[in-house]
């Protein structure tokens, strides 16, 4: 078995992971920490809650601590791009944990709160800058940013960053970063458009693959319920009978309808919420706050929170509408089964999302058991479908999520990526097929890629 002390890292990293607990890299960390400490460029596929986080930050702090040097004034050495303001702050999160006895500087810069301490903090130059596209597009148009010195550059959660929305943010930043530098992509799934435009910029690639693409943890017991459109909000609440549904995400398709579905929940008893792009900082912070301290039951939100909460205890994730996008479904369901729990993702499908649930099926490979209960509320038919739909659960709890949560404390998780909590180890953890000659070479490969064309 690996350990962490078997990849080479520093001494301080291997301090402050031992101070958390850690010992044993995930899949995804123990095949990609090699190869970004050897400096290439890197292509991260793993399942969400795997760990990715921690295989790009570890050997990122290992190589800025073994090259020092000052920060460039108003710019960073490693930049870390990502979609959502919950995830910058998380990731920065990690990255201080992991290098708190290395005395590096991070920054977050995102939208939603004021530009000074943004300003302030890129003034005298920051090691590592964990940043969302639109508000650092603002800071370099107004000239207090300065990227001609990244040395890094990390693209956190890469299909949704370089899908059409985000496409011409990226290139604008692409534009002005140094031609040399490690370029590092990491995400759950990886569609075949996206990864075309994902070879525009990765060099020479190495692929580090432990789940094929758009694949769902095993510990998630998925369900579909087929409903009437005007009976969703009805029986979304007849759910919340079951009291092991204590700590529920549920994902609408829009902004307005996280906020309907929040008010019908709480009008029916529940304590519920809403998180969404139109609300400020500050109230998404307070109610993603109220969610984690479990003062909230029910949490609605857009799929802004796909990749960007992270939460140990979400019960159940529920899919009030099915997402446009079928990978989307993928993050949406990763939200639960952490810290060695098993979680419940249930969908509520109507008649006119039919096309959607096909082709979540046919992304994620798999028939999704379906339960109509159309003319019968069956809670307690549905408590037998999870009982016996639940993959059996492995013994011991191995440490696994996002290295810090906002209150500093993470003891006795495994470093992790795309959310916290502890994960199965062994959940989707086999290693990718080998890519065509003509894709960026897995691992143990030796020869050099020249383009990559996903596999189907």
């Amino acid at each position: 078995m690996t350990h962490f002390k078997d990849l080479g890292l520093a001494k301080p990293l291997l301090t402050a992971l031992a101070e958390e607990g850690y010992t044993t890299p995930t899949p995804i960390q123990a095949l990609a920490i090699p190869t970004v400490l050897e400096g290439r460029d890197l292509l991260g596929i793993a399942q969400t809650g795997t760990g990715k986080t921690a295989a790009f930050a570890l050997p990122i702090l290992h190589r800025l601590a073994a090259d020092p040097r000052p920060a460039p004034r108003r710019g960073c050495r490693v930049l870390v791009l990502s979609p959502t303001r919950e995830l910058a702050s998380q990731i920065a999160e990690s990255f201080r944990a992991y290098g708190r006895h290395m005395g590096l500087s991070v920054a977050v810069v995102f939208g939603g709160v004021k530009y000074g301490p943004q300003v302030r903090a890129l003034a005298g130059g920051v090691d590592i800058l964990v940043a969302t596209p639109g508000r650092l597009i603002d800071h370099i148009n107004e000239k207090v940013a300065n990227l001609s010195a990244v040395e890094v550059l990390v693209l956190d959660e890469a299909d949704q960053m370089l899908d059409l929305g985000f496409l011409p943010p990226i290139r604008r930043i692409v534009a002005t970063l140094p031609k040399k530098r490690q370029n590092l992509f990491f995400s759950a799934t990886m569609p075949t458009e996206i990864g075309k435009l994902a070879a525009e910029l990765l060099v020479n690639p190495t692929q580090a693959s432990v789940a094929p693409t758009a694949t769902t943890v095993v510990r998630v017991a998925q369900q579909i319920l087929f409903v009437e459109s005007d009976r969703k909000r009805q029986l979304l609440a007849e759910l919340f009978e079951d009291a092991r549904m204590d700590r529920a995400l549920i994902f609408t398709r829009t902004k307005r309808g996280a906020d309907r579905v929040a008010k019908y929940l709480d009008g029916a008893g529940l304590k519920a919420d809403s998180i969404h792009g139109d609300k400020s900082q500050g109230q998404r912070e307070r109610a993603l706050a109220a969610f984690k301290a479990g003062e909230v039951r029910a949490l609605v939100a857009t799929d802004i929170a796909a990749r960007g909460i992270d939460v140990d205890a979400v019960s159940h994730v529920i899919n009030y509408d099915l997402p446009n996008v079928p990978e989307s479904y993928v993050h949406r369901i990763g939200r639960t089964a952490r810290a060695g729990a098993d979680g419940v993702a249930i969908s509520l499908v109507a008649d006119d999302e039919r096309g959607l649930l096909k082709d979540i099926q046919k992304v994620t490979r798999q028939t999704i058991p379906a339960f109509d209960r159309r003319n019968d509320r069956a809670l307690g038919a549905l408590a037998a479908v999870e009982k016996t739909s639940m993959p059996e659960k492995p013994r011991g709890k191995p440490p696994h999520g996002r290295a810090a949560s906002s209150n500093g404390g993470a003891r006795g998780r495994r470093p992790g990526g795309g959310g916290g909590g502890r994960s199965h180890q062994g959940s989707g953890a086999h290693a990718g097929k080998a890519r065509p000659s003509n894709g960026p070479r897995p691992i143990a490969s030796t020869q050099p890629a020249a383009r990559w064309s996903p596999a189907d």
